[in-house]
């Protein structure tokens, strides 16, 4: 597609980077900077984005020495972090070893300080053991290992819904337990807190419900498929659902022979 040099060179006098210029023509942004190029003309990010050459060794080497994190350096030194660490190695500049969970004496430690974290800023951290912690990086990765938990077993149990199918968001997808007096844990509550092992060990009293169908079943609006019908547990589970010996007759969906003998019923 040929870009016309007046347009274009109106479109980069706005103030639009080559990205911005292509998506309101449908074309790429390298194909923006193309054209750029051929009638020399220069957006107004190409300043910040063009290389600048090596830093200043000696501030660097005194940076360096300090013990300054690579972001600190990047900022006294007008330069991206990757730009900061790749002169370090070509230079073989050495840095001080820093670690934010330098031990303490938990006797005369406050139990919270502010502190920077290399990711949040200056932010609280927790004495734990004997040294302090970020509290927002222990948040987050309690978190991802819950979502982690949750896929595994969401996975392993099939990946939807044993009623309506629904496969479209695992954090939609909920346990219920078949025999609500083997109950050890809420699976989706302390469960994905335990260890995979103590989950799965958890899940294989479980069928995999959506929200809906889950409300639905406990309310007694909507009952599960006989058991034979229950499609069996991943391999990792070692064991089947349709194995199960007894179903205990509750009100929370469980089951009862029905009259003609062929099948089991919701149990009034």
């Amino acid at each position: 597609m040929f870009v016309q040099r007046r347009w274009l060179a109106d479109q980069l006098a706005q103030g639009k980077s080559l990205e911005q210029v292509g998506r309101e023509i449908g074309l790429h942004g390298s194909t923006i900077g193309y054209w750029a190029r051929k009638y020399g003309l220069r957006s107004s990010g190409a300043a910040k984005f063009s290389p600048r050459g090596a830093p200043d060794r000696g501030r660097l080497e005194a940076l360096a020495a300090a013990g300054t994190t690579l972001q600190e350096m990047a900022i006294e030194l007008d330069r991206s972090i990757a730009t900061v660490r790749y002169w370090l190695r070509k230079w073989a500049i050495a840095r001080q070893p820093r670690s934010t969970r330098t031990p303490v004496d938990p006797a005369c430690a406050p139990e919270k300080v502010l502190m920077r974290c290399q990711r949040h800023g200056m932010t609280t951290f927790r004495l734990q053991r004997g040294s302090y912690r970020c509290l927002r990086c222990r948040s987050e990765r309690v978190s991802e290992w819950r979502r982690r938990v949750k896929r595994t077993l969401v996975s392993e149990a099939g990946g939807k819904c044993v009623l309506c199918g629904y496969d479209r968001c695992f954090a939609a997808l909920q346990f219920h337990h078949i025999t609500p007096e083997t109950n050890r844990f809420v699976i989706s509550r302390q469960g994905v807190a335990r260890s995979l092992a103590e989950a799965r060990e958890e899940a294989r009293k479980c069928v995999l419900l959506c929200a809906t169908c889950h409300a639905e079943v406990e309310a007694g609006y909507q009952s599960l498929p006989t058991p034979e019908k229950l499609p069996g547990v991943d391999s990792n589970h070692h064991s089947l659902i349709n194995s199960q010996e007894s179903w205990p007759l509750d009100h929370r969906g469980s089951w009862a022979e029905n009259s003609a003998g062929d099948g089991l019923q919701k149990a009034s």
